[in-house]
């Protein structure tokens, strides 16, 4: 069964050289980490949507740059395909512990990384070390990923 090709936007904030990844596997079900962010909703431009998302998984406001990245994934067996709009952010305040709860309840913690200590963590996309990173401005493409779990 083929499904709709979701579309969703995720941030890359770096502060003080550490890059804000959170864990969305509800009741700590996985150990594999990605950007803040999400689904996008119809009607609201995507910068809008991912202060929208970013908000609500860490409670952090967000000021969004220009897209750095776009990768893509897939669960072939269950016919899941997402898109992910990944952008260069920054914290629009001076608080910078994320403190947030989703409010769906799927991100369930949050780490500010270094880049070493990005290597040593599962994470997605393959590429996040190099798009959060990269001193361009850039767009880069990652092309199609298997869904992990």
């Amino acid at each position: 069964m083929t499904r709709p090709v979701r579309l969703a936007v995720r941030a890359l904030i770096l502060h003080a050289d550490r890059l804000l990844l959170v864990n969305a596997y509800p009741g700590h079900d996985s150990d594999l980490w990605c950007a803040p962010g999400g689904g996008v909703e119809a009607g609201q431009s995507l910068p809008d949507n991912l202060v929208r998302e970013v908000r609500e998984e860490t409670g952090l406001d967000i000021t969004v740059g220009a897209p750095v990245l776009i990768n893509e994934f897939h669960d072939p067996g269950a016919g899941f395909h997402q898109v992910d709009l990944f952008f260069r952010c920054a914290i629009a305040r001076s608080a910078v512990a994320a403190t947030g709860q989703d409010p769906e309840g799927v991100v369930n913690r949050h780490r500010w990384v270094s880049r070493e200590g990005l290597a040593d963590m599962r994470h997605k996309p393959d590429t996040l070390a190099v798009a959060a990173w990269a001193g361009g401005d850039g767009l880069c493409y990652d092309p199609l990923e298997r869904l992990l779990r």
